[in-house]
């Protein structure tokens, strides 16, 4: 008798991954990578702890004077010191990150919406939408940018809402070119011919084919923007047009502490100086991670 026909065993299919799986595995895979990359996320993530749970962490009130306790170097009892009121500095650092922190997201989050949406519009539809637009851009690029701030928070106040928005406006205009640019490259691509062709409208190729391919260099953007955000309140705070005293903020500490050096009191200004130049340095670290987790090539 004929032996039977040999038939190969079916090959083993792996079941289909959800979309959180996929997520999680590019994001492992990102930070697996670069070691940089989770050396920044690692450090944006405990300032956002620190941001979170400032106040249960502090073992002093941060605005409590004490005379007899004025300008005391670091010790035990104050690990940064105190300042020329008695207040403990090290409460205060921990206690600014989150103001500092709401600023520069907030701030950083209104520029990139509204900045995005503008310049995706004038790159894809063009016309007079594109040369208005673009002269706004323009008015607002030709001032030195923390003097338009200043004049911005002069004008309305320095409030903590007012410093929001004219840091908003001021970076502005970083997100709208470049969204413009990518949009206008990518409006007349294969993909988006062919999108358009299966029936999608114009606003959901923008949003949903086109848009998603201009996030990785926004996202490189966005973060730089973050940095420079922490040092634009700063900086309103160190000339006196920030947030006001005695509210626990970075570039108040720093003016403040600015005026001890000369006498020895030297932590008074390096402690939130430093504090301040990590939250930079972390948020200047995070480009390239953010870009590869955003990156539709990047997702296979």
């Amino acid at each position: 008798m004929a032996d039977a026909a040999f038939t190969p065993p079916l090959a083993r299919i792996s079941p289909p991954r959800s979309a959180f799986t996929r997520s999680f595995a590019h994001f492992r895979y990102v930070m697996t990578s670069n070691p940089i990359t989770f050396l920044a996320f690692l450090l944006l993530a405990g300032m956002i702890v620190i941001a979170a749970f400032g106040p249960a962490l502090v073992p002093h009130d941060p605005l409590a004077t004490l005379a007899d306790k004025a300008l005391k170097p670091p010790s035990a009892q104050h690990w940064f010191g105190t300042d020329q009121l008695g207040r403990d500095v090290f409460s205060r650092v921990i206690i600014a990150t989150r103001l500092d922190m709401l600023i520069s997201v907030s701030a950083v989050a209104m520029s990139f919406a509204c900045g995005a949406t503008l310049g995706a519009f004038a790159g894809y539809w063009g016309g007079w939408f594109d040369r208005l637009s673009g002269r706004v851009l323009d008015t607002i690029m030709a001032f030195p940018l923390f003097v338009l701030a200043m004049g911005i928070v002069a004008a309305a106040g320095n409030t903590i809402q007012n410093i929001v928005i004219a840091t908003a406006i001021i970076n502005l205009p970083f997100y709208a070119r470049v969204a413009r640019a990518e949009v206008s490259i990518r409006r007349n691509a294969g993909y988006v011919q062919a999108a358009r062709l299966s029936g999608n409208s114009e606003f959901r190729i923008l949003l949903l084919k086109i848009l998603p391919n201009t996030l990785p260099p926004m996202m490189v953007q966005l973060s730089l923007n973050m940095g420079w955000a922490i040092l634009n309140a700063a900086g309103l705070s160190f000339i006196g047009l920030g947030v006001r005293p005695p509210t626990a903020e970075w570039g108040i500490m720093v003016a403040e502490g600015a005026n001890y050096i000369v006498s020895g009191e030297w932590w008074l200004a390096l402690f939130p100086g430093a504090a301040l130049m990590l939250a930079v340095f972390t948020f200047n670290l995070l480009g390239d991670g953010l870009r590869d987790l955003v990156d539709p090539q990047r997702r296979t």
